[in-house]
């Protein structure tokens, strides 16, 4: 009987403590985030212009691209862009995380959120294309803050009140417009194609839902933690997850997910041979195929701070199309930066506690899957601790990517040293997780003392 009260008291703190985070994340959101209309924007690789070209006003105007009275440049075209980007948040009322009785990762959750967006940009060019758009991304509401915090005060009250009556609570998706699925049978090619593809986008979403079924959802990303010492609720670096989402990837039992798989860099150097190889690697069908590369490297740009120098680099990096962006963030606050205009970084914010949604039904609502209100940060609040992710269809393209970086990780005359290196040859095998403790494990610059090798790719951050 002790036990089961004390489940009941642990189930009651973890049901407070969630809907609580619904209502201070909540508070965070804007509604509306400021762009100039004299600079360029990017949004990984895409470059968007919101000054009509007949419009020679030389003032520094700041403008909303998301008012409905607003129509420059091409403004709605980066609306439906940064809107068609798949967008994870925190989840609740979702089955229990392995090794906890948590059913919400609301206040810790982020970085592997964060993570999840920057794998799902990877499996979008994968299957779908820098190029394709999602038909009803411009029917998408901006998140208000106002009418959200409220739903949030409501749910906190019913959450509490259910907990207390011993009724288990009801996850509200009335704020969860219904996903129509199309029923008729497509008549012509261009409406098999966008069939097929909504096809695709639903079912690269299902992949990323919050059950233990889920091939890249949150329960894998934690299971595969504990064998790296971290549990739920844990802070989780940048680092860390590059090396879950490549274990998340590497074990996807999922035949949608057999072309493709992930590698992470080692002590900020990316061994070429090493991503042939997993370009190159034997399936169960045939005995050598091309699968795809998702290419993740842990940086640290500076020490206590992100070192200006980079900046410029962090750019370089957000405007090639192959890149899928960037996850860090500000101190134990992580985020998914996927461009910027002038100084300021544009991400994709994972701290809203949504309600939990039953992915393994064929019309699941994919609403709450992406955000029409980007959000922009300084450069210089970014922490230096990040990791960069590429995507590589074959290897013929990571040839061409290393040629492109190498330009672009040229050091400019402030800049002493590159952030990361490509090197010929194979890199030593050494498991990170077991060699670095926690710690040391969101620091991807220190070298392995094992190692005896150099080469001309080796530096010293700023």
């Amino acid at each position: 009987m002790e036990n089961k009260g004390s489940d009941e008291v642990e189930k009651l703190k973890t049901k407070f403590l969630s809907a609580w985070h619904n209502v201070k994340y909540s508070w965070a959101l804007k509604s509306k985030t400021s762009f100039s209309r004299n600079s360029p924007v990017l949004l990984l690789g895409k470059c968007y212009h919101f000054k009509a070209e007949d419009d020679d006003s030389p003032t520094e105007a700041c403008c909303e691209p998301f008012d409905e009275d607003f129509v420059m440049g091409n403004v709605e075209a980066f609306r439906k862009d940064f809107a068609s980007r798949v967008w994870l948040t925190y989840r609740e009322e979702f089955p229990p995380l392995p090794g906890s009785t948590l059913t919400s990762d609301c206040g810790w959750g982020c970085m592997l959120r964060a993570g999840q967006m920057m794998l799902a940009q990877a499996l979008t060019l994968h299957f779908l294309g820098r190029d394709w758009t999602w038909p009803e991304a411009l029917a998408l509401q901006p998140l208000d803050t106002q009418t959200w915090t409220t739903t949030a005060a409501k749910r906190l009250v019913a959450s509490l009140e259910a907990s207390l009556q011993s009724s288990p609570g009801t996850s509200d998706h009335s704020l969860l417009p219904v996903h129509q699925a199309q029923a008729q049978a497509p008549g012509s090619a261009e409406e098999a194609d966008a069939h097929l593809k909504e096809m695709y986008h639903s079912t690269l979403v299902s992949w990323f839902g919050d059950s233990p079924s889920a091939q890249l959802g949150l329960h894998r990303l934690v299971r595969l933690g504990l064998t790296m010492g971290k549990q739920a609720g844990d802070w989780y670096g940048p680092a860390v997850v590059a090396h879950i989402l490549k274990k998340a990837v590497e074990e996807a039992m999922d035949p949608g997910l057999a072309g493709i798989t992930a590698y992470v860099s080692q002590d900020c150097t990316v061994y070429s041979a090493d991503v042939i190889d997993s370009h190159r690697a034997p399936t169960n069908d045939q005995p050598v195929s091309s699968r795809a590369v998702i290419i993740l490297i842990p940086v640290r740009l500076g020490g206590e701070k992100t070192n200006p120098d980079y900046f410029n680099f962090a750019k370089s990096i957000l405007s090639l199309e192959y890149c899928i962006g960037i996850i860090g963030g500000k101190p134990k606050q992580a985020c998914y930066f996927v461009g910027f205009q002038d100084d300021s970084l544009i991400y994709m914010d994972p701290h809203y506690c949504q309600s939990f949604v039953d992915v393994s039904t064929s019309d699941f609502p994919l609403q709450s899957y992406h955000c029409a209100s980007p959000k922009k940060m300084p450069f210089s609040k970014m922490d230096p601790s990040c990791t960069i992710g590429f995507y590589s269809r074959d290897v013929q393209d990571y040839e061409r990517i290393t040629q492109e970086l190498s330009k672009v990780l040229q050091p400019s005359a402030k800049e002493k040293y590159p952030a990361f290196t490509f090197v010929q040859g194979h890199g030593r095998d050494y498991d990170l997780s077991a060699s670095l403790t926690p710690e040391k494990r969101e620091w991807p610059f220190i070298r392995d003392p094992r190692r005896t090798v150099t080469t001309a790719g080796d530096f010293v951050l700023l």
